[in-house]
């Protein structure tokens, strides 16, 4: 048989990544911390992007009996709608604003004239109030040890090393760093750069800079002339004062009970986080995605958090002019691209918002019983099930629900804290949640007041075994020790000793 080339048709389906359906799979696991921070960027680099300042009242039927599902819905399509229509008079680019009728397409006329009005404030001493802020603001622990090293009479070369230790010590006052590659980077000896960390653990407050809880109370029995043997022995065996156990302690350190209680009391008078007490950056607020209430009639209402949504918007008029005043192939493959992108991140913010707002439905419809009567009634999820109600593909949920947090008359709870695994009923029933089963542990351990009320693992495997949770003693020990529960023994001991 002779083999010759031959053009053959056919047709075939197959799922081609774009880098648009790229974009949008990664605005779905985005929070909406790192989303505006995308945004903006995408607005700075497209001057077809336009953000929609105006304050829109968001339209909401009142019907009580309303579907979970379908509540807020309409707002969303709303907003998708207002995006497309071309943009009202106000909202026109300020590029388009500053230029007239027959100019052509430039460089300047694509960025439009710069909106100073919108800059932020950081780092600018204009105004009284400004400068009187900045000197009145807390000092940090980074100034703190700085303001010492400058006094400490190092050489160049060691204060150097001492400021790059300083770096490397987080807002509790432990050095996070390692020394050996320290010197391997700075290109010294391991003996230099441990000795001028011998000179930074000398600052104040006492125990900055130590690499460990131990060595941060060493430094501080040390600096009260209070480290001996035997309270060296007592730092070494922390796990066993972590316990109670201290007919162990006392044989280790050599004392009796009397110095015991002593050494113990000046551990405890000690600071395990030196560095707590100086001004750090403050923490980030939690700003939740999703709000859910009860409505009438047992409903709830599942919102999206429309603080939280960018909104922006393509600008039609000045695209027109732009366009219009485009010469080379280069001008106009950079405004066709520019328009093309700026359509795809608005239809794909959308989408992103239905998205979210529907597995979030979803989540509160199987967990009603959790928001109506807690913990305890949390039902076991995963995300197949969520998956296949609303007929999207797992991969799909489990990004929508990473860093998204929805706030209920419960508390403010991250989408995956209502994902839980399923533990068996003892008597063949709705199978129960290690949530909820988490919970009854704990409620029987709170309840333990005396030594007879301790209840061993195999007691409460007993316990549940009766309340209907089919559960295994390893399962037990491993929720107490993940809750931090000591054993049963140890939960003795305790109560014995604060009797």
């Amino acid at each position: 048989m002779a083999l010759s080339p031959r053009l053959d048709i056919r047709q075939g389906q197959g799922l081609v990544i774009t880098p648009q359906l790229q974009q949008a799979i990664k605005l779905l696991q985005l929070s909406n911390i790192e989303l505006e921070a995308f945004v903006e960027a995408e607005l700075e680099r497209n001057p077809l992007l336009q953000r929609d300042d105006s304050d829109r009242e968001v339209e909401r039927d009142g019907e009580p009996d309303r579907a979970v599902e379908n509540l807020g819905m309409e707002s969303v399509s709303d907003a998708s709608a207002n995006r497309e229509m071309d943009a009202p008079g106000d909202d026109v680019s300020p590029g388009e604003r500053a230029t007239g009728d027959g100019e052509g397409f430039s460089a300047e006329h694509a960025g439009g004239q710069i909106d100073w009005s919108r800059a932020g404030g950081g780092g600018s001493f204009e105004g009284d109030d400004n400068f009187e802020g900045a000197l009145n603001r807390p000092e940090t622990l980074a100034e703190h040890l700085n303001g010492q090293l400058l006094l400490a009479g190092l050489s160049s070369a060691d204060e150097a090393i001492a400021a790059i230790l300083i770096d490397a010590v987080d807002a509790a006052g432990y050095l996070r760093a390692d020394l050996w590659e320290i010197a391997e980077r700075l290109g010294c000896g391991f003996d230099r750069v441990e000795a001028v960390l011998k000179v930074v653990q000398g600052f104040e407050p006492c125990g900055v800079a130590a690499r460990d809880v131990r060595e941060c109370l060493e430094l501080q029995l040390r600096d009260a002339n209070r480290y001996d043997p035997a309270i060296a022995a007592l730092l070494d065996n922390l796990d066993l004062l972590a316990r109670r156990d201290l007919a162990a302690l006392r044989k280790i350190c050599g004392v009796d009970d009397e110095d015991l209680r002593e050494m113990i009391a000046e551990v405890r008078g000690l600071t395990p986080r030196p560095g707590a007490a100086f001004h750090s950056d403050p923490p980030q607020t939690l700003v939740p995605d999703v709000h859910v209430r009860e409505g009438l009639g047992g409903m709830w209402h599942v919102e999206l958090n429309t603080d939280t949504l960018p909104r922006v918007l393509v600008d039609q008029r000045y695209h027109a002019r732009v366009s219009k005043g485009a010469r080379s192939d280069q001008e106009k493959t950079f405004v066709s691209d520019s328009f093309a992108s700026a359509n795809w991140l608005v239809k794909s913010l959308d989408q992103r918002a239905k998205t979210i707002l529907k597995v979030a439905s979803e989540i509160v419809r199987q967990q009603d019983g959790f928001l109506a009567y807690g913990v305890e009634h949390l039902r076991p999820l995963n995300l197949k099930t969520v998956a296949d109600a609303i007929g999207m593909h797992e991969s799909t949920v489990s990004r929508v629900t990473s860093n998204k947090y929805v706030s209920t008359p419960r508390g403010v709870f991250e989408l995956k804290f209502f994902f839980t695994s399923a533990i068996q009923s003892s008597e063949g029933g709705e199978a129960h949640s290690a949530a909820s089963v988490r919970h009854k542990i704990k409620g029987l351990v709170d309840a333990e007041k005396t030594e007879g009320d301790v209840h061993s693992d195999d007691r409460i495997v007993e316990i549940l075994k009766a309340a209907g949770v089919d559960i295994a003693r390893r399962t037990v020990a491993k929720y107490r020790e993940a809750m931090r529960i000591p054993s049963s023994v140890e939960r003795r001991r305790l109560i014995k000793e604060t009797a």
